[in-house]
């Protein structure tokens, strides 16, 4: 739990061409993780986004 007493258990990832991985934000749930994910994807960047839960590793 933060400040607030929210719990924000997703997060949203960013990797850039280099392999640098970046914590974009947290959020309550996967559904609003994903959507900020497929928000931040539609932009053409050539970064990639992706949700994880917090505790989970991509590898």
């Amino acid at each position: 739990m933060n400040d607030s007493g929210a719990v924000l258990p997703w997060l949203v990832i960013r990797q850039d061409d280099n392999g640098n991985r970046y914590r974009v934000g947290r959020y309550a749930t996967r559904v609003e993780a994903q959507k900020i994910a497929d928000s931040l994807d539609g932009r053409g960047h050539k970064q990639l986004y992706w949700v994880e839960r917090i505790g989970q590793s991509v590898q």
